[in-house]
């Protein structure tokens, strides 16, 4: 249960921060933009990534981008999304709903330094319908390992 193991590692870890449920999607970065009232890059999209023997979660601004070259500088690979159906399994969450708390498997997550932008950001929630409103500095402490430069923003050019 998704939403369950994200709201039992809150009241263990961060009893503090608010879970936000709405009744319209947050699926999807501009869905959730739109439900909570913020601009897309303050949505913290959680991407379940695999770069060569590497797996691992990386939290992002909403509206930057994986881009392959960093990526596969800093990991030695070419990066590759996991399927929904391998998310779900390594994650406990659904694809629009996956968040670096409560995993189902213990895994590295790395902050991108485009969520730096932000001093307040909005992680999934476990579900579709559900978010965190975290500030940045907080949100690493608690789930960061480590901060790395792995995505572009919309004006940048690609493997720049």
């Amino acid at each position: 249960m998704s939403l369950q193991s994200v709201k039992q590692w809150l009241a263990e870890h961060a009893p503090d921060l608010p879970l936000i449920e709405v009744e319209a999607t947050t699926a999807t970065v501009e869905t959730a933009a739109i439900a909570l009232n913020v601009e897309p890059g303050r949505i913290a999209k959680t991407l379940a990534v695999r770069a060569g023997d590497q797996l691992f979660l990386l939290v992002a601004r909403g509206d930057a981008r994986l881009d392959n070259r960093k990526t596969k500088d800093a990991f030695g690979a070419r990066p590759r999304m996991l399927g929904a159906e391998e998310t779900l399994k390594v994650t406990g969450h659904p694809v629009g709903g996956v968040c670096p708390f409560g995993l189902e498997t213990p895994l590295p997550v790395y902050l991108d330094v485009s969520l730096r932008a932000f001093d307040v950001v909005y992680p999934a929630g476990g579900s579709i319908n559900t978010s965190v409103e975290v500030s940045t500095e907080r949100l690493f402490e608690l789930v960061g390992e480590r901060w790395v430069d792995l995505c572009r923003l919309p004006d940048e050019a690609a493997g720049s």
